[in-house]
């Protein structure tokens, strides 16, 4: 019994004492004081969170970036294509043999020039000519035995049988002539036009083959320039347009469009066109290297320097301008010519502000501070161009862009130019509005 009540008595201590614990709140803080400490930090953090939206708009906005822009003067072009290509004769033609013998005449040699008939070349042919006397001698005996048929049927003393024997006698020795003439003339080699002996590979009393060459002839006026054009020039041009044609010598001559083709090459898909040029003198020769330059209509256009164009954001070649409202856009180029002074450059807008410095820095839709570009700068395109670079289509850095560049010059070549060929050369206060 004594146990028995000091249980009852501790037990009833401990629940007293419980009881006290419970009423003082004191339990919650045990092993809560660090997530007490967290939830402290985090309405910090929170409060700080809030008052940093209020410090960035208070913050001033960022400076627009600036660019130098100009307003170039606009002009009437003629497109230039400028094709590579080469001269060739109006017509060449390789002389042979139509049977085989000696060579008995040979009146002409190498550079010689010639009429169309005059004789190249003979064979040795006695046999023939005896053949070819012979049918004379015996048409001229058919005729004299003819006239005399006719003046006896005349008089009655000869029968209408005999007479048409006569005439007929007088065909076949006709006939005769014909055929020894042709013989003989097989054995002869004439100028099928009027020409320049290129070539003559046989020499005097040599033997040659039937079908044996004996002589190259050509006809060089007018001489050729031959070149391809692509798919999309063709358009552009037309038969009789005049064209410039510089030679591999720097001779530099005229022409006419006499040809052109409407079959695309398989391989290039392009177009053959032939210029003919005037050579009276033979001064200019067959297969000698050309440019020809075709001038198509005139077209709107602005002459800018080469370090203007750029890339867009699909890729395209274009310039960037700014707008009314002062943002920057992109327009795609036509070009229409490259030339010492600079492109020639469509598809530009009326009132473009086209970038000049700063244009690799923005893209399109950005708004910028436009300025006039200053003498300093038109200078610093000026000197680019001259060096014959083209700065900002290689800044684009990867292989794409440069092949796109390549393809953009065409066949044309870089060329310098000088602060009196730019179209920059006029102050910069002409700009300003």
């Amino acid at each position: 019994m004594p146990k028995i009540r000091f249980h009852k008595l501790a037990a009833i201590a401990v629940l007293i004492g419980f009881a006290a614990w419970m009423a003082t709140g004191e339990f919650s803080s045990v092993g809560s004081a660090a997530d007490h400490q967290k939830e402290g930090e985090a309405g910090k953090a929170a409060q700080s969170g809030a008052e940093k939206p209020k410090t960035a708009e208070a913050e001033p906005k960022a400076a627009l970036r600036t660019v130098a822009v100009v307003t170039p003067p606009r002009k009437t072009f003629a497109r230039a294509i400028r094709i590579s290509g080469l001269t060739e004769a109006d017509k060449r033609a390789v002389l042979a043999v139509r049977v085989a013998g000696v060579i008995d005449k040979l009146p002409v040699k190498q550079g010689d020039h010639v009429k169309t008939g005059d004789l190249v070349l003979m064979l040795a042919a006695e046999e023939k000519l005896s053949n070819v006397d012979n049918a004379r001698q015996l048409l001229a005996q058919r005729k004299a035995e003819l006239d005399a048929a006719e003046r006896l049927a005349k008089t009655g003393n000869l029968p209408k049988l005999q007479l048409d024997t006569a005439r007929s006698n007088l065909t076949a020795a006709q006939s005769m002539l014909e055929t020894a003439q042709a013989e003989l003339d097989r054995n002869e080699v004439k100028a099928p036009f009027d020409g320049v002996i290129d070539r003559v590979p046989v020499e005097l009393g040599s033997s040659v083959m039937q079908g044996g060459e004996v002589a190259t002839i050509l006809k060089l006026d007018p001489v050729i320039a031959r070149g391809e054009i692509s798919e999309r020039d063709l358009r552009y041009i037309k038969i009789g347009d005049h064209a410039n044609v510089r030679l591999v010598n720097d001779q530099k001559v005229t022409g006419t469009v006499r040809y052109i083709s409407r079959d695309a090459s398989s391989q290039t898909r392009t177009f053959r066109v032939e210029v003919a040029i005037r050579n009276a003198d033979g001064s200019i020769p067959a297969g000698m290297t050309a440019e020809i330059t075709l001038s198509a209509q005139p077209t709107d256009a602005v002459m800018l320097p080469r370090s203007v164009v750029t890339l867009g954001d699909k890729g395209d070649l274009g310039i960037r301008a700014v707008g009314k409202d002062d943002k920057v856009a992109f327009f795609p180029i036509d070009l229409v010519d490259d030339t010492p002074k600079g492109l020639v450059l469509g598809g530009i807008p009326q009132d473009a502000r086209i970038i000049v410095a700063g244009q690799e820095l923005v893209k399109e839709g950005d708004l910028v501070k436009p300025v006039e570009a200053d003498q300093a700068t038109i200078n610093k395109l000026i000197s680019e161009a001259s060096a014959g670079t083209a700065a900002a289509l290689l800044r684009a850095g990867s292989t794409g862009a440069a092949g796109q560049c390549r393809g953009f010059q065409g066949n044309s070549r870089h060329k310098s130019w000088t602060s009196s060929d730019s179209p920059f050369t006029t102050p910069a206060s002409q700009y300003r509005r």
